[in-house]
């Protein structure tokens, strides 16, 4: 099949977000060898497209202020006009790709591809594909008819960040194209949330707690632990539903987005809702007592354990070795 494959690069503040370069990664599994062509869109956007060419053999830049909030309204008839027939679209599965995907995969008429987590590979017109069914797990491996091009989502952690090195993507100013764009809705204004006691968004080290610590008097040993390490109480949707902890200690889309050098997971399933909230690669630590838990899929380490029997263990062991 000879067709380009596309990435959407997304930003905030003139750098790129992580989820452009696992974009990368998924792309290149899909055509190895290859190169793909890096999408950003916005206004004031010269050092984004200089990052994504050190990873992309070549961007197109479409630098409007209309585009300065992106908008899915205003570039689903922007894509549809500028991909190449037989185009696959990679996009972040997070708020904005579920926005854009479907609508644009329509205008297109090509194929809807979401939540990817796995590539096996391009055959023909034959595009496979993994994904998760019944809250991770099964994984299911999907084949997709892509002869005229598809629109995929990929799901956030699900592949390593590819290394970028010196610029050496040619960058093509494209904006011309994006002039004329309207829509009924228009950005207003970000209204951050409140830090509250901890900024959990600064900390290095994050002790994540999920339902799977069972009650709240539960958490007390999260606690211990983390007072332990050195580290900061941080946690899943579940457990700010349930008034455990409070909300700015939540990680995830609908809480806050974290960076951590060192992220430990504690009884936390791994939806895609919670791994898109964490950025930047970390050592990611996982104690699951079910083995078939999303979140040893993102793991770079596994521990299949019961939480109540091995927190104070491992809390004992880490007070003896500091």
């Amino acid at each position: 099949m000879d067709a380009k494959v596309f990435v959407y690069v997304a930003h905030k503040d003139g750098k790129a977000d992580d989820s452009a370069l696992e974009l990368v990664t998924a792309a290149r599994s899909m055509f190895p060898g290859s190169s793909p062509v890096a999408l950003v869109a916005g206004s004031g956007i010269d050092a984004v497209c200089q990052e994504s060419a050190a990873s992309c053999g070549e961007v197109w830049k479409f630098d409007q202020d209309v585009l300065a909030y992106p908008n899915a309204e205003l570039l689903r008839p922007l894509l549809v006009k500028v991909l190449p027939a037989g185009a696959m679209l990679l996009l972040p599965h997070n708020t904005f790709g579920l926005d854009l995907g479907p609508g644009l995969s329509v205008k297109r008429g090509v194929t809807y591809v979401p939540d990817v987590v796995g590539i096996d590979g391009l055959e023909g017109t034959t595009l496979k594909v993994v994904r998760q069914e019944f809250a991770g797990q099964v994984s299911a491996h999907v084949h997709c008819a892509v002869a005229n091009g598809a629109v995929i989502t990929v799901r956030s952690g699900a592949f390593r960040p590819a290394e970028g090195g010196p610029a050496a993507g040619q960058v093509v100013d494209r904006s011309a194209d994006a002039t004329g764009l309207t829509a009924r809705r228009k950005f207003v204004e970000l209204i951050q949330a409140e830090a509250g006691d901890i900024d959990i968004t600064r900390e290095d080290v994050l002790v994540s707690v999920g339902r799977g610590i069972g009650e709240k008097e539960n958490i007390a040993l999260v606690e211990e632990l983390a007072e332990a390490m050195g580290a900061t109480v941080s946690c899943s949707r579940p457990i700010v539903d349930a008034k455990w902890l409070d909300r700015p200690r939540q990680v995830g889309t609908s809480g806050k987005t974290v960076k951590p050098k060192v992220y430990l997971a504690l009884g936390i399933s791994g939806s895609f809702q919670h791994l898109g909230g964490i950025k930047g690669n970390p050592f990611l630590l996982a104690i699951n007592k079910n083995p078939k838990a999303p979140i040893f899929q993102a793991a770079t380490v596994g521990v299949v354990a019961d939480l109540m029997e091995l927190l104070p263990v491992l809390t004992e062991k880490i007070r003896k070795s500091r």
